[in-house]
């Protein structure tokens, strides 16, 4: 059976093109109670795991040894865009526990940030893996090495001992058994697991309502929200979703985009999770369905959300300026998520 179409565009009244995708919503007893597609699909949570890979490193005792602010916290768990602002915060992480930029084995990469990028071109100048928008995760990871005393060589071997750790947390957070997980290498080449659509959003619904887990756990998730809710900007950046819509929304709905179409977000308040697959990887409309959710759940009004409405309905023009078309997301598909509230 097909996952449905979430998002449409159309040009000229006809259907050009769509993408099908999945959403599941659990609530705090780990039941679903909002669901499109196939809530058992298999995927990778890409860099929406990304929170959950830096818990060890807040609970084990990282904030006090290192004395790391809230813009570090936050940015260990971004995709960020390479802007300079990102880049002297991983320069501070790394200076704190005692290292430099070529210990990071997340690869170079330009800055996603199209300014910042061209920057690079015009003055000839190469970029490194402090650019890459993985790099605070990566920072953090080293963090965690000289944190427990463990060897920074090697730090991204599925076998090393803090990705040994960093696997308990991410079987505890997901409640999904690593005996049925495929460990690959994600972009960055750090260790990542695959799970149902289901899991993702039991993640970050446990990072919202960790009331089960030992206290010290439950106050590294609260500092991992607090950290993004404060600092979106270093979860992302400039024109990016997760800062736009967390500069609104945060700390009521925390929200990490992940590749391959995958966005996972928690409704703090209401202690639900939230994960959105769009099937064909692109990028764009996983944006595009979670700010359908946003808006029908209802949380927020019109006026709150319209500088990111057009991530869910925006028109399309050609290079004369012209209206071709629009991409939209099928709102009666989303109507009823708001009973969810009630």
């Amino acid at each position: 059976m097909e996952n449905p179409i979430l998002v449409q565009i159309v040009r000229g009244g006809v259907l050009e093109s769509f993408h099908r995708g999945s959403v599941c919503v659990v609530n705090a007893q780990n039941d679903i109670v909002f669901q499109l597609g196939n809530p058992q699909q298999i995927c990778y949570p890409r860099s929406a795991l990304k929170l959950v890979q830096a818990l060890p490193l807040v609970e084990l005792g990282g904030i006090e040894k290192f004395g790391l602010t809230i813009e570090e916290i936050a940015i260990t768990c971004g995709s960020h865009n390479g802007e300079e602002r990102h880049v002297k915060v991983v320069e501070s992480i790394l200076q704190k526990i005692g290292l430099n930029p070529s210990y990071l084995g997340c690869g170079m990469q330009y800055p996603t940030d199209k300014a910042s990028s061209e920057t690079f071109i015009k003055t000839g100048t190469k970029p490194s893996a402090i650019h890459n928008n993985c790099s605070g995760k990566h920072a953090g990871m080293l963090a965690l090495c000289v944190l427990l005393n463990y060897p920074t060589q090697d730090y991204l071997n599925k076998e090393h001992p803090i990705q040994k750790l960093i696997l308990d947390y991410v079987v505890e957070l997901y409640q999904y058994p690593s005996s049925k997980m495929v460990c690959a290498l994600d972009g960055c080449t750090a260790p990542i697991y695959s799970m149902p659509l289901f899991n993702q959003a039991l993640a970050f619904k446990n990072l919202a309502d960790p009331i089960l887990y030992r206290e010290s756990l439950q106050k590294a998730c609260k500092q991992i929200l607090e950290a993004m809710s404060l600092a979106p900007f270093m979860v992302a950046g400039t024109g990016r979703y997760c800062t736009e819509m967390m500069e609104i929304t945060a700390p009521k709905v925390i929200g990490k985009t992940g590749a391959e179409g995958v966005f996972c977000m928690s409704f703090t308040e209401q202690k639900l999770g939230v994960c959105i697959k769009i099937d064909d990887g692109k990028m764009l409309p996983q944006y595009q369905v979670a700010q359908a959710l946003l808006e029908a759940s209802k949380l927020f009004t019109t006026e709150q959300l319209a500088p990111i409405h057009a991530y869910a309905h925006k028109e399309l023009k050609n290079f004369n300026k012209l209206v071709t078309g629009e991409t939209r997301v099928d709102k009666q598909l989303f109507s009823s998520f708001a009973s969810v509230f009630n």
